[in-house]
């Protein structure tokens, strides 16, 4: 076989092989482009390491109502920690901090983990949501731990659509503006037909049928006298 025979053979198999690699990364279940994903906080202090942090707005933007802090708690320590609270610097909101199961602190046993936000996990709930961040931009969050003290970062403020939908605040504002929007139409329509009928039946019927006789018959009289 002639040199040039050999290199166009080594040039094929390369393109082949290089052909190969990239189909092998976008197939099966575990693609890198099927690994796409929002970006979320992600920060890591002596045995407490915090990964996909979000503040979780209503969904949407002119709705009152809470918002959640979103999140998943890692312990790399063998002893376990209590979260004792999530503050938001800068705003005047509180954040209250519920178990998955029970009344107890939220506990991040060691070598363990704990899910903040979603059905069944443990809920940090920030009752004025609108007042903590507006959507799209970065909210700087402190977690204080028991034994690591406080781990911060900034997470992004996001609405709970598309991805964290799941994970978002359970309880909706109060329908009581809609209701007090509802009532104002059942007023209108309420006095429309109580004030346009009785005008119709009292006011220009009666003048009609007792004006215009009564002077007709007047000046007939006053004709013939």
């Amino acid at each position: 076989m002639s040199r040039s025979l050999r290199r166009g053979a080594l040039a094929a198999t390369a393109t082949v092989f290089s052909l190969a690699t990239l189909a092998a990364c976008g197939a099966g279940n575990n693609a890198q482009t099927l690994q796409v994903k929002p970006d979320s906080a992600a920060t890591s202090i002596g045995d407490i390491t915090l990964q996909n942090v979000n503040l979780v707005t209503q969904p949407k933007a002119e709705a009152g109502g809470p918002a959640v802090v979103t999140g998943t708690l890692f312990n790399n320590g063998r002893s376990k920690q209590t979260l004792d609270a999530v503050k938001l610097p800068g705003t005047n909101t509180t954040v209250k901090l519920s178990a998955a199961k029970g009344s107890g602190p939220v506990s991040v046993p060691a070598l363990g983990s704990v899910q903040l936000g979603g059905a069944g996990n443990a809920s940090a709930v920030i009752e004025n949501g609108s007042e903590a961040a507006m959507n799209g931009n970065a909210q700087q969050v402190v977690f204080t731990f028991s034994k690591t003290g406080d781990v911060g970062l900034r997470a992004l403020v996001v609405p709970s659509q598309s991805y964290f939908k799941g994970v978002g605040p359970s309880a909706l504002p109060t329908p009581s503006e809609s209701a007090s929007d509802s009532a104002s139409p059942s007023e209108s329509s309420s006095d429309e037909p109580s004030g346009s009928p009785s005008g119709d039946a009292s006011g220009k019927p009666s003048e009609s049928s007792s004006g215009n006789p009564s002077g007709s018959a007047t000046a007939s009289a006053s004709t013939f006298g």
